[in-house]
């Protein structure tokens, strides 16, 4: 398995895909449109997010966004992991971490000292996420009316 930043044919392929790893990790609750995809995703990529790829033999099997945020409060700068999504087919083969791992070394090298990502309470990544040391820093609670 390879996993590098991909080429332009393989960018849009994921893009088409996009709209499902939302689906997948809202567990459900959000479907976006391919047009609402590219209204998030191209102004991370014009400030210097990047996708990475898990493939074999030419075959996409996932990837992950990583990039810049800023904290709120402080104003400080950190890496963030924005898309995390293995292809169904591929799922249960540790592709996602490695995606992590790689990602994780990346933003290391890109000088972050902090890595953060947003999860839906009930998805299963957040077993792997804890698993690689991430912790839980903040909770968002909703009250439907």
């Amino acid at each position: 398995m390879d996993i590098r930043k991909p080429n332009d044919f393989e960018l849009k392929k994921l893009l088409s895909l996009s709209p499902q790893a939302v689906f997948d990790g809202t567990l459900g609750e959000v479907k976006p449109t391919k047009e609402k995809i590219d209204q998030l995703v191209k102004p991370l990529l014009e400030k210097g997010s990047y996708y990475l790829i898990a493939t074999e033999n030419d075959k996409l099997m996932g990837w992950i966004l990583i990039g810049t945020s800023k904290d709120q409060f402080t104003d400080m700068l950190y890496g963030f992991i924005y898309e995390l999504f293995v292809i169904e087919e591929f799922r249960g083969n540790g592709i996602s971490k490695l995606l992590m791992r790689t990602g994780i070394d990346h933003l290391k090298q890109d000088g972050y000292l902090e890595i953060r990502l947003s999860a839906f309470a009930g998805n299963q990544a957040i077993k792997l996420y804890e698993k690689l040391g991430f912790n839980i820093r903040t909770v968002t609670m909703s009250l439907q009316l």
